[in-house]
């Protein structure tokens, strides 16, 4: 009992090439942990191996190890800690550029145009808020189903919390229990393990004393004893998914595109900035004369204003409130997003790979069929008798649904089921059920040349994929004749239990171009059985992955043609999703155990089934909270709304930014005045781009994904934008080529920027008519209401004197109104061509 067995660990690999700096700290730290117990475990006093068995550790002996920190406590997290999502979206270029100009205002100009403040605040507020419920909810999930285990203490049992569990414990396993932390087994008594959710084996394994037994793993059958051998993040679950705790960020096209519109245009701001102020200033008598006369304050709040306007700061808020909106959406059909991009990430998916045990199937055998060859009195009630059983395995169990007539009469004798023997027996004295009853597998119970027919049934059944057992009755004794022979009663089949909703959202997919693979680590037949069951179609047997070769290009080719793969390794499940991504294919994952956790953290799409283990949840983008795979089609449909919407309203942000950067240069090039105030920038934005924008982003969508989303985005903002621009400078170049002379200066620039602020409402009020089509009531209501709002600034004294605005008279008017008619009719003209092209789309 006190030998050493070989350290079980997932298969080691370079801690530092082609990883990011946080991740190799990380492992560096668990590296020094686990010495740091490796030297601490050989600091212990020796341990007398039978006291041990006998009482358990003492009092002493458990302080110890508490001291040396050998115990099983493990930081299990979702994903990042609450300063790393504060971190994450408070800190970010975007906050940092917006934030800056919002101090410069409200130091030196006047706090109505500090406006665009209570964007920064939401942005970062609806991020920081959404992740931190994701993030809370999966914590609540532990890593261990079963909250206490129960171990042998100075003589005495005692359930402890798992985290309490120490070197050298004496674990008392039970059927149901799962194990808390690696250990061997001092004694065993038909005892069976389950570690399908390490393995993805789903038969279960035979334990004797000296065996090794892994944390993670579940008793499904017998009971018995054994020593705590790794405890803590050593343990084999914690080693084999320390990687995949790592965080990642999912792979989303429309945050990279807005990531990468906000790096560009980053770089424009130093020189634009430079450009700006320098004509600001040189627009208000020049550097001196400006710094003398306290101009500059004003110089410094047009350059803001141009800042502001160059920077789509909408677009990043309304996306993250569609990523929010679908994750409650989602959360309210029990499928919990642990990231806001990952909402559109199912919509892009166009390879799915689906784990076998627990995914496909419930992890659970059901009654198949029940073939009678001979009808002794009394064994449909030992059948009952068999289902009802507190230590009934899982195949024992699934005879309850189907026979329920348990007897009141017990058993004289009974021989429990164990995977060396592949039977059980019991002995009935008397009554209906008289004799001794056996039930196993046919090949072993059956040995007589007499049991062709019940053997053959069997063979049969194995061929079709399921599980035979064979219900065998030997009569008592007699004074005249002696036992006779065992003699078939009935032949009963068992499968696994599909989940009823697999075979329909298998073909969804199918109906929308996603491939599939199944992948799992059962036997390759048992896969294709189970494949063909949720109508996968497909030509052999399976593949037996144990044939899969190294090379990822190599294991691509194979997959080319092999779509079901049996005896499939954590590391080849991670190495699949590589060389499928290494083909160009966005991949999704399934999955519930430990070893889909490597798969699930380097897929595009990792989902977890909520009844899998919690480390792999933690990895997981989206998890199936109560299992039902009937719940995918309703993600790809939240997906594919808040792609085609931020697609929408993305060419409405961005339109915004190109007419802001081209006037920003010409302004600074000429050196004229900025022609807007940011006051009055933010009620062009709020009228034309953010308040329409933010129902158009939640209103219903089902076109189906198309790559491309900043590229097209680009091709209608970028020529839409140059037309505003245009117009805008057309207007502004009037009013200084032909000035109001009736008019003071001060009044002059007004009527200017009001010219220049009607033209921008105007001709973007267009663009997003053209962009809210097809009308129906409520789009048609959302553009006419932004009319409206148009037509009351324009018109109450109260709100032009708060956005500074002083309708223009005479030429400068027609002037408006003439140029605003020409940029409406480019901008339609723009719109239609497009559309044939296939740049734009209107909704489905």
């Amino acid at each position: 009992m006190n030998q050493t067995p070989t350290k079980v660990r997932p298969p080691r690999r370079d801690l530092t090439r082609n990883k990011p700096k946080g991740t190799v700290l990380a492992e560096r730290r668990d590296e020094h942990r686990r010495q740091a117990m490796e030297q601490a475990r050989e600091k212990l006093a020796p341990v007398d191996a039978a006291q041990l068995e006998r009482s358990g550790l003492s009092a002493v002996q458990i302080q110890e190890r508490r001291t040396a920190l050998l115990t099983n406590a493990v930081a299990h997290e979702s994903s990042r800690s609450v300063w790393a999502i504060v971190r994450a979206n408070v800190f970010t270029l975007f906050n940092t550029v917006l934030g800056s100009c919002l101090v410069l205002v409200l130091v030196v100009g006047d706090p109505r145009d500090a406006l665009f403040g209570f964007i920064v605040l939401a942005n970062a507020a609806i991020g920081v808020v959404q992740e931190y419920r994701a993030k809370r909810t999966l914590d609540k999930l532990a890593v261990l189903h079963a909250p206490l285990a129960r171990v042998l203490r100075e003589g005495r049992e005692e359930e402890i919390a798992v985290a309490d569990v120490v070197q050298d414990d004496v674990l008392l396993l039970r059927t149901g229990d799962q194990i808390p932390a690696d250990a061997i087994i001092l004694s065993a008594e038909a005892l069976e393990i389950d570690e399908s959710l390490l393995t993805g084996e789903s038969d279960p394994v035979s334990k004797t004393a000296g065996a090794m037994t892994l944390s993670g793993s579940a008793v499904v059958d017998g009971y018995g004893t054994a020593r705590v051998h790794r405890v803590g993040s050593e343990a084999y679950a914690s080693a084999l998914t320390a990687e995949a705790r790592r965080f990642s960020l999912v792979n989303s096209e429309i945050r990279n595109s807005i990531n990468r519109i906000i790096l560009y245009i980053a770089w424009a701001l130093i020189p634009i900035i430079v450009l700006v102020i320098n004509g600001q200033m040189s627009a208000h008598g020049g550097w001196a004369v400006a710094v003398a006369s306290g101009d500059w304050r004003i110089a410094v709040v047009s350059a803001v204003a141009s800042i502001v306007a160059m920077i789509p700061e909408g677009l990043v808020l309304l996306t993250s409130i569609s990523f929010g909106m679908a994750a409650v959406t989602l959360a309210k059909r029990q499928v919990l997003v642990q990231e806001l991009p990952a909402v559109e990430g199912l919509a892009r998916v166009d390879m799915v790979c689906l784990d076998k045990t627990g995914t496909l199937t419930e992890g659970s055998m059901e009654w198949a069929g029940t073939t009678v060859f001979d009808a002794v009195p009394g064994w449909e009630q030992v059948l009952a008798w068999k289902g009802d059983h507190p230590n009934a395995n899982a195949t024992s169990a699934a005879l309850a649904a189907e026979y329920a007539d348990v007897p009141a009469e017990r058993p004289t004798a009974e021989i429990p089921f164990s995977s060396a023997r592949k039977y059980s027996a019991v002995t009935f004295g008397n009554g209906p059920m008289v004799g001794e009853w056996v039930l196993g597998a046919p090949e072993l119970v059956l040995t007589h040349e007499s049991h062709q027919e019940a053997l053959a049934a069997s063979f049969e059944a194995s061929g079709r994929g399921l599980r035979a057992v064979v219900l065998a009755h030997r009569a008592p004794a007699t004074d005249s004749a002696g036992q006779g022979e065992l003699q078939a009663v009935a032949l009963l089949t068992f499968r696994e239990k599909v989940r009823p909703d697999a075979a329909e959202t298998l073909a969804y997919f199918r109906e929308q171009g996603v491939e599939l693979k199944i992948i799992s680590g059962d036997n390759p037949r048992t896969v294709a059985i189970v494949a063909r069951e949720v109508g996968f179609e497909f030509t052999g047997d399976g593949y037996d992955a144990r044939a899969l070769p190294e090379d990822r290009e190599a294991i691509a080719d194979v997959l080319e043609h092999e779509s079901v793969l049996g005896r499939v390794t954590p590391e080849q499940k991670k190495s699949i999703v590589l060389a499928l991504q290494s083909r160009g294919h966005v991949v999704a994952m399934t999955g519930d155990g430990v070893n889909d956790a490597l798969a699930l953290k380097h897929a595009d799409m990792g989902i977890a089934m909520g009844s899998g283990a919690a480390a792999t949840k933690a990895v997981s983008r989206l998890v199936l909270l109560d299992g039902k795979f009937s719940h995918l089609p309703s993600v790809v449909a939240e997906g594919r709304r808040v792609i085609a919407n931020v697609e929408r309203v993305a060419n409405l942000f961005l339109t915004k930014t190109t007419y802001a950067i081209i006037i920003s240069i010409t302004i600074g090039i000429l050196m004229w005045r900025y022609p807007f105030l940011p006051r009055q920038l933010s009620i062009v934005s709020s009228m034309t781009i953010g308040i329409p924008a933010f129902f158009l982003a939640l209103l219903p969508n089902n076109r189906r994904y198309k790559p491309g989303f900043l590229r097209r985005t680009l091709m209608f903002a970028i020529p839409a934008g140059t037309i505003v621009a245009a117009c805008i400078m057309a207007v502004y170049s009037f009013a200084y080529a032909f000035p109001n002379a009736s008019v003071d200066e001060g009044q002059m620039v007004t009527e200017a920027q009001t010219a220049a602020t009607m033209t921008v409402l105007m001709v973007a009020l267009w663009v997003l008519g053209a962009l809210a089509r097809p009308f129906d009531r409520w789009r048609a209501l959302l553009v006419a209401a932004m009319v409206a709002g148009l037509v009351l600034v324009m018109a109450v004294p109260f709100a032009r004197n708060f956005f500074a605005l002083d309708i223009p008279s005479g030429g400068l008017l027609t002037a408006t109104i003439a140029v605003t008619a020409t940029g409406c009719l480019a901008i339609e003209l723009l719109y239609r061509y497009l559309k044939r092209r296939g740049a734009v789309s209107e909704r489905e």
